[in-house]
């Protein structure tokens, strides 16, 4: 875990691990988008994933965003029901995150 250089210690740097509620695979954090659950009870993605909240990760796969939301594994990750309105915003912004992700690389 860690190597001698030089005379020094050196650590490897502990790389925080999520798992996507849909498939079940775990990743990096910075690999997963957070949606999350406020206080007031509407749901949205946290894009810099610092919102306060319950919150839930989903992978950068389209399917994995529909299993998500249309076979309620978001409802039960983050213990509370998802409006139709919450749904279909949840949709939109996943479609236009995954758009976004994959025209910049």
């Amino acid at each position: 875990m860690s190597q001698k250089f030089k005379g020094q210690l050196l650590r490897r740097r502990h790389v925080p691990q999520r798992t996507c509620v849909a498939c079940r695979e775990t990743k990096s954090k910075k690999e997963l988008i957070r949606v999350v659950r406020t206080p007031d009870g509407s749901v949205k993605v946290a894009i810099s994933g610092k919102e306060s909240g319950r919150g839930a990760y989903l992978c950068l796969r389209w399917e994995c965003w529909e299993l998500g939301i249309k076979k309620n594994r978001l409802e039960h990750a983050l213990r509370a029901k998802i409006s139709l309105e919450d749904r279909q915003r949840l949709l939109e912004d996943g479609a236009n995150l995954l758009k976004r992700c994959f025209v910049e690389s």
